[in-house]
Formats: C-alpha cells, structure tokens, sequence
C-alpha cells in the first residue's frame, strides 16, 4: 500500500499528474498506472480527478496523512543511524569486577568519552559468574577480566598482562634477609620490575609468615595458593577478604603479607611501610582481555572503543596521554 506513497505524495503535492511525473522522471502513463494500482489494492480512489487542480478524495486525505507519518519515522531512522554511524549517539555497557571497575575503565572511558562526549557509558560492578552471565544474555557489551571464558562462546581482544606481586609488612625480620630481592614502589610504577635482571624471591622464606589471602574462589586466591604449595608451604591465613584494594590496605597496617597485582599497586598511592617482592612461576602471570560475545553485533561504538584501547589513547584526569599496561604485547 506504501511502497509507491512518494508518487501519490507527488501527485499530491503538484495537483497534477503531468507535473509530478516530470519531477520523478516517469512517463505520466506509468505513474498514472501506479496510482491505480495503490487505488484498486485499498478499494476507493485517492484522487478527485474530476477537480481542476487535482483534489484529493476523503481516503486520499487519510493515505497522505499516513503517508506523512511514515515519511518523518524513516526520517527519524535515517539520522540515529547516521548519528550512530557518526557517533553522534551510542550507548556502551561494559562488565568488570571491583579491580577494573575502580582503576582501570575509569581512565580508558575519560579518554573515549574526550573523543565521543554524547556515547552513554553504563560500567556495572559484579563478580564474574554474574558478568559472564550479563554477557551472555546480551545485557553487557564487554567484560574486561584476568579469567579465561569460554572461546567457542566469546572473543576476546587482549588488554594488558598483570603480574602478581607479594606485598610485606617492612618490619617483619624477614625483609632484612631478602634486601637484594626487594621492590621499591618505583621499580613497579616503572616496570623495571618485568626486567630479567630483577630476581624473583624464593617464595619459601615468607613460610612462617601471617597472610591476608582473598575469599576461596578468587582468582588471586588460587594462584597464591598454589605458588605456596609449589614452593612446599601451605599460607597461615589471619584474614580472609573480597577484595584486592582492601587486602592491599590490611597489609599496609602491618598485619601480613598479601599477593596483589602489580596494576592495582600502580594505580595507588605508596606505602612506606611495605616492601614488594617478584614471583616466578606462571601463576605469576595473568593475561587481562575484553571479552565480547560471539555473533553479537559489533557495533560502531564497540569498534571504536577497541580501536582507542589498542591504540592506547585513553587520557588520564591530568590530561598526560599514556600507554595502557603491557601495549607492547601483541593484540
């Protein structure tokens, strides 16, 4: 009924058939064919063609007011795709556990949002079975997190790789043996830590200390677990907490040692009374990607947003650009 509404709107607009066929560039026959066509599929004529200028009937009226309507909702369609194209508008959703929800999308989305002012940018804070969850329904774009997901049901593009430290008290007696193994704040905030040249600590020496370990479960927790087994202890736990930042604090108070990842101890303010120690061994190492779901729809928004994490353009609050962590790995 609509699909030829331009040539009866034409019609409409000239009060001629001869004029309006001129201005589509059709023979007057041909439209005139068309028109009737529309006519014999709705069942009454749309024009009084017994009117000099061209009238429209009362079901005329009805059609153009119709086909005004849908005129302006194609209208409508056209430019949020084009703004969409443009990223004039957009909306983003990403997933991420406390770690990354409070020290690393902050300065990844300033910089987004510097380049694209009018994306809306939702970040909801979970812990992963619940992200992944989010992701799978649709309800997330991304997840950025240091677990393995499913690779036949998501893609992944790499972020960074973090390493897991081992934070002590620095008036535990210990320290005063292992001086040649210690990290200074700056070593980690320089990353000359990851140089070959910097000797990992014999995990053993640390046997009789008191830890601060995450909830069982946690990632952290496992990999900790297991570099004390692998190095013939098993960790005598004090405390047990839900988060890196809050064990990080504890240790700080002089309570015991905690394993924390070299990007939260970056993304803080120092603390004097802890010294910091390199692990060896795989569980050492952890690989940080956003995630995606397979066969979504990558949108403009999603591509952009991949594109400024790859090329490292995100801006910090002071405005000094940097690289994000581990940018020299290969994506």
């Amino acid at each position: 009924m609509f699909t030829w509404k331009k040539y009866v709107y034409e019609v409409y607009r000239e009060k001629s058939f001869s004029k309006a066929a001129q201005n589509l560039y059709i023979s007057q026959p041909s439209l005139s064919a068309r028109i009737k066509k529309i006519e014999e599929e709705i069942g009454v004529p749309l024009f009084d063609r017994s009117t000099s200028p061209l009238q429209l009937t009362e079901a005329g009226r009805i059609y153009i007011d119709a086909a005004e309507e849908i005129f302006q909702i194609e209208q409508r369609v056209e430019n949020a795709i084009n703004n969409l194209n443009t990223l004039k508008s957009g909306h983003l959703s990403i997933g991420a556990s406390n770690l990354f929800a409070a020290y690393v999308l902050p300065t990844l989305i300033s910089g987004f949002k510097r380049k694209y002012p009018r994306i809306d940018i939702q970040i909801t804070e979970e812990n992963t079975d619940q992200l992944e969850a989010m992701l799978s329904s649709g309800y997330l774009d991304f997840v950025i997190d240091n677990y393995h997901y499913d690779s036949t049901l998501y893609n992944k593009e790499s972020y960074c790789q973090e390493h897991i430290l081992l934070a002590v008290p620095r008036h535990f007696p210990i320290n005063k043996e292992l001086e040649s193994f210690q990290l200074s704040y700056e070593n980690i905030q320089s990353e000359s830590d990851l140089s070959e040249k910097c000797p990992a600590v014999p995990l053993n020496s640390f046997s009789s200390l008191p830890f601060i370990m995450l909830t069982p479960g946690n990632d952290t927790r496992t990999r900790g677990e297991h570099l004390c087994r692998l190095a013939g202890f098993s960790p005598r736990i004090i405390l047990e907490l839900q988060q890196q930042s809050t064990a990080y604090m504890a240790a700080s108070t002089q309570l015991g040692a905690t394993f924390i990842s070299d990007m939260l101890v970056q993304r803080l303010p120092s603390f004097e009374n802890l010294v910091y120690y390199k692990l060896s061994g795989p569980d050492a190492l952890r690989q940080v990607f956003f995630y995606y779901k397979k066969h979504k729809y990558k949108t403009r928004v999603m591509e952009e947003f991949i594109a400024l994490m790859h090329a490292g353009t995100a801006v910090p609050p002071d405005g000094t650009e940097v690289l994000p962590q581990g940018s020299e790995i290969p994506h």
